[in-house]
């Protein structure tokens, strides 16, 4: 199973305030633990939410582009993991080892074709497994 690590943003990371180099080794050293294990697939900091925007559709497929900056930084994301274990459980126990003081880090599933049977067809399929391919090509140069 694959899980998105979210973390929280604080008024802090909202204000574009940097971890300091203690705390980049601190992560650095925990992303190394991740990737030895075989956990970690991606992982990266975001910008304030300043630096980007929101797009909202409504029910005809219309956009309107909100930029940045978003009220309630307890609401916004700072960064974020992509890992594989086998359950949720897993994902917690590895997350209680961060180096975190204070804040919040949430956990969610990534759906997989599992997710979508009965509505996933064979052109879906061959679809998804081109394109993952494909990604894995461009990564890979």
């Amino acid at each position: 199973m694959r899980f998105m690590v979210i973390v929280k943003a604080n008024p802090e990371t909202e204000n574009g305030q940097m971890p300091t180099a203690e705390e980049l080794t601190d992560m650095g050293n925990f992303n190394e633990e991740l990737v030895k294990a075989g956990v970690m697939l991606a992982g990266d900091g975001l910008y304030p939410s300043a630096q980007g925007a929101r797009v909202r559709f409504d029910d005809k497929g219309a956009t309107t582009v909100i930029d940045g900056p978003f009220t309630e930084a307890k609401e916004l994301i700072a960064g974020y993991w992509i890992w594989e274990l086998p359950a949720l459980a897993d994902a917690v126990e590895w997350l209680k080892k961060a180096p975190f003081q204070g804040g919040e880090v949430e956990i969610r599933q990534i759906h997989g074709p599992e997710a979508f049977e009965g509505v996933l067809t064979d052109e879906h399929k061959a679809q998804e497994d081109r394109l993952r391919e494909q990604i894995t090509q461009q990564t890979s140069q």
